[in-house]
């Protein structure tokens, strides 16, 4: 609500702005308004406008904090699972034991997805990056259910929320299996959430995969600890989709196109390629020295981050289960030899703790995801599956809040004004 305002003075003329306030964070200047004087504000990157009201995720980057519906990530991470997170993501509140077991259960019984789309995969050559074919099949998942695309009714709207919480585990292992050519593998019900992944990752029809109660442990926390990180570029690109009247699936579709940018999803794997580059522990002194120099182009992938300006509060998390797998599994990869020294070296240097330059949650989990055996381009799309749940609250809260609009930014025009056409035959 507004308790005070800012004067803006345009032509010598004041204006007036409502100063609105939240429960947390900073207080924002509603300009809605400044339309009518014949200006607009500037903004690119939208680095100091807030697009929306939302109660669902809050970030103070400053501190460290990253609030789930106000519960703590930390310890989200380490006391609850994925399926509780989302969960109260959606519906604004912990469950209680009945409504965590009746959500559970809905969940379980929409992972199966319709034997017609296996027939899409095959229009897809197999070498396709897997991020394509889930853009195309997450998509076509509006094909389907024609029943539930009513934007406008609350339980349609939670009916293809659980679906698309559901299904995407099994559309991103299908696309796994598809691109090594083995069949897919169907969900089990008797299986978690992160457990039904892996096995329909990895397992095959002529023998059972073992699951590592370490490596389910941590695959759940990658989910939960990318379930939702506020007004980012795909749920903003959600938002922007959703705001014309547009399917849900269409809108996740469009969340999934946006998050395979390097800049937002492809974080952790730019983390694995620059491991890559770096190719063993005796060259890591050249790529700081290069890190160092300002006028090398050379970036550390997975260092820092754009909202957190001390530690990502995710990465402690992380880190833990990244211990726990590398400890279990026992690997012999130089890669992860790498990673961990430069770990060691992040975490020690005054320069990194100068720069704020700490290991983010994409370091950790670009490792977890190398250890347990998941390849480079598929880690957008588990990036992919752990946001739908925030995609898709963020989604039904916009479609809940009365007055909603179509989103239609302004623009700074630098082109030609008006001029003369000439035909092209003279």
């Amino acid at each position: 609500m507004a308790d005070n305002k800012a004067i803006l003075k345009v032509d010598n003329k004041e204006v007036e702005l409502p100063i609105l306030k939240g429960t947390a964070g900073q207080d924002v200047i509603d300009v809605r308004t400044l339309g009518s004087t014949g200006y607009f504000t500037y903004d690119p990157g939208f680095m100091a406008t807030g697009s929306c009201e939302s109660s669902i995720t809050y970030i103070d980057g400053a501190e460290g904090v990253l609030l789930h519906r106000g519960f703590p990530i930390g310890e989200l991470a380490q006391n609850s699972d994925y399926l509780e997170v989302c969960y109260m993501l959606l519906h604004g509140d912990q469950p209680t034991a009945e409504q965590y077991a009746e959500f559970k259960n809905t969940i379980t019984n929409h992972t199966l997805v319709h034997e017609q789309i296996n027939m899409f995969f095959q229009g897809f050559r197999n070498d396709s990056h897997p991020m394509a074919m889930l853009c195309g099949t997450v998509g076509a998942l509006s094909s389907f259910y024609h029943s539930d695309l009513d934007v406008s009714d609350p339980q349609a709207r939670v009916r293809s929320a659980h679906r698309l919480i559901a299904k995407m585990p099994t559309l991103i292992a299908m696309a796994y299996k598809y691109s090594i050519g083995q069949p897919f593998v169907y969900p089990k019900n008797d299986l978690s959430y992160a457990g039904n992944f892996l096995n329909m990752m990895f397992s095959v029809p002529s023998e059972d995969y073992q699951i590592s109660a370490a490596v389910e442990r941590a695959m759940d926390r990658i989910f939960i600890l990318h379930a939702d990180h506020e007004q980012n570029a795909s749920t903003s690109t959600v938002r922007l989709a959703g705001s014309s009247g547009a399917n849900p699936y269409a809108c996740i579709a469009a969340g999934v196109a946006s998050l395979w940018g390097p800049a937002h999803g492809g974080a952790n794997e730019a983390c694995l390629n620059m491991l890559e580059e770096i190719g063993t522990v005796d060259r890591i002194p050249e790529f700081i020295a290069r890190a160092k120099d300002k006028s090398d182009p050379f970036r550390l992938m997975g260092f820092g981050h754009r909202v957190y300006k001390n530690i990502d509060p995710r990465a402690k998390v992380m880190r833990e289960s990244c211990h726990e797998v590398l400890q279990e599994l026992q690997l012999d990869d130089p890669l992860l030899d790498v990673a961990m020294e430069l770990e060691r070296i992040a975490l020690s240097d005054p320069y990194f703790a100068e720069k704020k330059l700490f290991p983010n949650v994409d370091f950790y989990s670009g490792i977890v995801l190398k250890a347990i055996g998941i390849p480079t381009n598929m880690f957008t799309c588990i990036f992919a599956l752990a946001r739908t749940v925030g995609w898709i609250s963020h989604w039904h809260e916009m479609m809940s809040q009365p007055g909603q609009k179509i989103g239609r930014p302004r623009q700074l025009y630098t082109g030609e004004t008006e001029r003369p056409y000439t035909p092209i035959q003279k």
